[in-house]
């Protein structure tokens, strides 16, 4: 996968992430909003390899 593809990726994972944690605070559910959390950080490493992967390219 290309540097931009796992921008892409981790970007969508970051914005949904936001989502589900405030999903979750709405809902008072701490699991859901754990998980946002979660998933927001996954986006934040996706975008740390594609800004990577790009750098290598130049």
């Amino acid at each position: 996968m290309g540097g931009t593809a796992d921008k892409v990726k981790g970007t969508a994972n970051e914005v949904a992430g936001k989502a589900r944690q405030a999903a979750g605070r709405a809902t008072d559910s701490p699991k859901t909003e754990a998980k946002g959390v979660a998933q927001e950080a996954k986006g934040k490493v996706q975008n740390a390899i594609g800004k990577t992967k790009d750098a290598l390219k130049k």
